[in-house]
């Protein structure tokens, strides 16, 4: 039963209603967009999403005579979005999960609803393959010098890992986040059993106070070049040449990342930045908050001197989220003839499954494998 063919019923009953629940799975998604269901009784339900250019709040409607809501918006194929239901109602008052969507993304300030828009589907690289050799994590302490503190870092070290082989190295900003969230060491698995990256030792750094320290930080620049990177390559064997570092991050960490290779130019030579928080200011103050004051200073005057940060870039934002013009105004100045760069925009917006399902693309063009290697 559609929707449709409830409404034009002149009597409904809760069998109605339950038969109509039963025969869909929720949210309904068709070609040309998606129509998003709440069933209760209820003062008012709206729909809170998290995409840039819609209205925050859209209020859902009432099937006449029912606890039945509904609301039906465009979205273009391929998309994919977060939401939550905010519910007036006796028994329940705030934002909440969509009770008829079992879908779920989590992030460190909990969880929302997932929506896969028509021809969306989860890469199967992302998911646990039990033919893939698993990679091991271990966690070292190491005493910053620029921090003036010890602090934990975690290792991933590749499947068949050995001290007689040479590897490159990808630093990742959250790399906690990143495992958790975005399913980092299951991709690495994944990506490297088939042959589509090259065997990597990966350093997944934290920090207790990202925005100010991943916020252009000079003493951040500091701890990953002169602490983190001379222990790593002391200890492990490393390819020690620029073409064999990238530095990782998104949003603030996408920040940190170029941030520490544009003070230390000619230490790294690869960078991937998911949704990078790039704000900036042509004319007066920016609107983006005191927390980015620091990043705006920055990126100002990156934008007047870019200078060689990395060799190779790989740069991508959600067309969904508010960042998408300050990452499309990064690329006239990464677009140099002494760098590559490569560019992509994604019906997603700021959140880890975003992040987590371009990492193949960045990944296997930043580090082919064999795979790569041979077909491209």
């Amino acid at each position: 039963m559609t929707l449709d063919e409830l409404r034009d019923r002149e009597t409904l009953t809760s069998a109605d209603i339950d038969a109509f629940i039963a025969s869909n799975t929720f949210p309904i998604v068709d070609p040309h967009g998606v129509t998003f269901v709440y069933r209760g009784e209820a003062r008012s339900v709206q729909l809170r999403n998290f995409v840039f250019g819609l209205p925050t709040a859209q209020p859902l409607q009432r099937v006449k005579g029912t606890d039945l809501w509904h609301l039906h918006i465009d979205l273009p194929p391929k998309s994919r979005l977060e939401y939550k239901f905010e519910v007036d109602s006796d028994t329940v008052k705030g934002w909440i999960l969509d009770p008829l969507n079992a879908a779920s993304a989590g992030d460190p300030f909990g969880a929302n609803s997932v929506c896969s828009g028509w021809g969306y589907e989860r890469p199967d690289w992302t998911n646990p393959d039990v033919d893939a050799r698993a990679g091991t994590l271990e966690e070292i302490q190491l005493l910053s010098a620029a921090f003036g503190e010890t602090r934990p870092v975690r290792l991933y070290l590749p499947a068949r890992f050995r001290r007689t082989r040479q590897y490159p190295l990808l630093v990742v900003h959250d790399g906690d986040d990143f495992l958790r969230f975005a399913d980092l060491k299951v991709v690495l698995d994944n990506l490297i059993h088939r042959l589509e990256i090259a065997p990597m030792v990966v350093a997944l750094t934290t920090s207790p106070d990202r925005l100010k320290e991943y916020g252009a930080d000079p003493r951040h620049a500091r701890f990953v070049t002169a602490d983190l990177l001379p222990t790593l390559e002391s200890r492990l064997p490393l390819i020690a040449t620029p073409a064999a570092r990238a530095l990782m991050g998104a949003s603030f960490g996408g920040v940190a990342s170029l941030h520490t290779a544009w003070q230390h130019q000619g230490v790294y030579g690869k960078l991937l930045l998911e949704s990078g928080s790039f704000g900036f200011s042509d004319i007066g103050q920016h609107r983006r908050g005191p927390v980015f004051d620091p990043v705006v200073a920055f990126v100002n005057e990156f934008r007047k001197a870019p200078g060689v940060p990395a060799q190779q870039l790989f740069v991508s934002c959600g067309i969904y989220e508010s960042l998408i013009y300050e990452n499309r105004s990064l690329l006239a100045f990464l677009q140099d003839k002494r760098m590559q760069v490569r560019y992509r925009e994604v019906y997603d917006g700021h959140n880890w499954e975003n992040w987590r399902d371009r990492l193949q693309d960045a990944l296997s063009w930043l580090f082919p494998g064999p795979l790569w290697m041979v077909y491209e």
